[in-house]
């Protein structure tokens, strides 16, 4: 039998921190392993980058540095004594499509992902990154409040 596998999506909102502290709990009783994905939206970096209309930038070296330290860092040291095997990926373009990408890819047993994310106004315009897992994921989705 294979490892279970959970995919968090890290958003750095403090939703995404309980779906972390939720999926890592989980995997302590269910010996799984933990993979942290965040999803990083060209137009972060590139205000005036529409998909499909402009290239992105060639090099993402500096904007995936500061993304690791400020996102994944920080959950990478607090669970490092956990007992829980982690990893930790970045990828570029939009969160809901990434993070059903990898938990396809790794074949994923749960997606754990805060109820809302950095931004409110957002979730109200674009719909929201959990909305979109929900209905589309193929595996259970936990929506951590």
């Amino acid at each position: 039998m294979r490892k279970l596998v959970y995919v968090v999506a890290i958003d750095g909102s403090e939703w995404s921190d309980r779906a972390a502290d939720r999926a890592i709990d989980l995997a302590k009783k269910t010996e799984a392993e933990v993979h942290f994905v965040t999803a990083v939206q060209w137009s972060k970096y590139q205000p005036l980058y529409v998909a499909d209309f402009s290239a992105p930038p060639q090099d993402t070296t500096e904007q995936e540095k500061l993304e690791r330290k400020s996102l994944l860092e920080p959950l990478e040291n607090r669970y490092s004594d956990s007992g829980v095997e982690t990893k930790s990926f970045i990828f570029w373009g939009h969160p809901a499509d990434i993070i059903k990408e990898q938990a396809n890819k790794v074949h994923a047993n749960m997606i754990f992902v805060g109820r809302r994310g950095r931004s409110k106004v957002a979730d109200l315009l674009l719909g929201s990154v959990a909305n979109s897992l929900a209905h589309t994921a193929g595996v259970p989705v936990v929506l951590v409040p």
